[in-house]
């Protein structure tokens, strides 16, 4: 996985990977993820921290079905303020993308 700091903008960061592929929004199709989620990794992490303001913190993932090989994006601001399982999934995708 790479984390990646320094782009403009999340919506840099979205252009960038639908650049690359990264075209489906898991923010809204999300069950895949949660039916199938040993069969993702996260590929690219972008990270914003907010320089005044926490609340300006966000992070954009760029997500591959190592299956299918479907790619797509995740856009998240707080994690802790996302609901149970979606958090749970994001937050064990990226351990796992970590560890290899």
């Amino acid at each position: 996985m790479e984390t990646i700091f320094n782009y403009d903008s999340p919506s840099i960061a979205l252009e960038k990977l639908r650049e690359r592929g990264y075209t489906k929004d898991y923010n809204k199709e999300f069950d895949e993820l949660f039916d199938y989620t040993d069969d993702y990794t996260i590929d690219y992490l972008y990270r914003y921290e907010g320089a005044s303001d926490p609340g300006d913190e966000s992070t954009v993932y760029g997500i591959r079905n190592m299956v299918s090989g479907k790619k797509g994006v995740f856009v998240a601001g707080d994690l802790s303020l996302i609901e149970g399982r979606k958090r749970d999934i994001i937050v064990n995708l990226e351990i796992r993308a970590k560890q290899q």
